[in-house]
């Protein structure tokens, strides 16, 4: 992709950016009560719906379940995005500031922190714990965030993205999914469908300026970021919220045929468009791919 094109790219969405933002401490009502007998996600997505666990709970628990369980999505989504604002803020310093494409990163900036603010008053309004990876993940963020570039940091931030996205658009158009989170999912897919198509064709455009070398490097990061997103997009923490053992509640929801179909089905996107360039690879980073119950069959 020529400079051209780049920043015709960044200039329609900048455009868009103008004509089609929102502010989520204006357009959502923070104070509405929740709606009695709606869940909190699709309820056929509960990583317990269909298990013997499931079948434990009383309709109240499983409602609680679910708002635990969106909480968790927030949570990742908070921590990806503050990632990928550290990313975006480092590129644009080495950038010219009156290119479009700088300006459109600005942009996307801006419209993260909107994002980030709006997923953390939505889990405030929850009530639930902060679900954030920890641990050795914590540390592999902390290190993406202060050194990723190239195909590594738009693949890593894409496979959180789209699967959320995915997510978001069948929860928005969903009646029995609570009003605050159908909200709150659709101003994120509005906005989010610029952030994917600028990370998509930044992606392309780093793949044909790395060498095969820096290209492996990056596809067992690639492949550790997806890792992540499978297994930690719902925390076994939540699970503690029904009164289920964390460690007992992870291993149902990954046996469960429903949860395993619902993750290839939100990753399905993600890992074509990953695979039609080569991103997914073999080794170790095929191994990670395959531990993260993202690819299909």
């Amino acid at each position: 992709m020529s400079v051209t094109d780049r920043d015709r790219t960044a200039t329609r969405l900048l455009r868009s950016s103008a004509e089609h933002s929102y502010d989520p401490a204006i357009e959502i009502d923070w104070e509405a009560p929740f709606v009695d007998g709606k869940y909190f996600v699709p309820v056929h997505r509960s990583s317990l719906y269909g298990t013997a666990l499931w079948d434990r709970l009383t309709e109240e628990q499983r409602i609680e379940l679910t708002k635990h369980e969106v909480a968790s999505i927030a949570g990742l989504g908070v921590w990806f995005e503050t990632i990928l604002m550290q990313l975006l803020i480092r590129g644009y310093f080495k950038q010219d500031p009156t290119a479009p494409h700088a300006q459109y990163a600005l942009t996307e900036i801006g419209d993260e922190c909107r994002h980030s603010v709006m997923f953390g008053k939505m889990i405030a309004r929850l009530g639930t714990p902060v679900y954030r990876p920890h641990g050795i993940d914590e540390l592999l963020g902390q290190w993406i965030a202060h050194t990723a570039t190239g195909p590594r940091m738009f693949a890593a931030i894409l496979i959180a993205e789209e699967i959320l996205d995915t997510l978001q658009r069948e929860a928005m158009a969903d009646e029995s999914v609570q009003p605050l989170v159908r909200m709150v999912s659709r101003i994120h897919v509005v906005e989010e469908a610029r952030h994917v198509r600028f990370a998509r064709e930044e992606l392309a455009r780093q793949i044909r300026r790395a060498g095969k070398s820096r290209l492996a490097f990056d596809k067992l990061v690639i492949g550790r970021a997806a890792y992540l997103t499978g297994t930690r997009l719902i925390d076994p923490r939540v699970y503690r919220a029904v009164g289920i053992d964390p460690e007992e509640g992870r291993r149902a929801a990954r046996a469960n045929p429903h949860h395993r179909e619902t993750m290839r089905w939100a990753g399905e996107r993600i890992v074509t468009y990953l695979s039609e360039l080569d991103l997914i690879g073999g080794g170790p980073a095929k191994s990670l791919w395959k531990a993260s119950g993202l690819l299909p069959r």
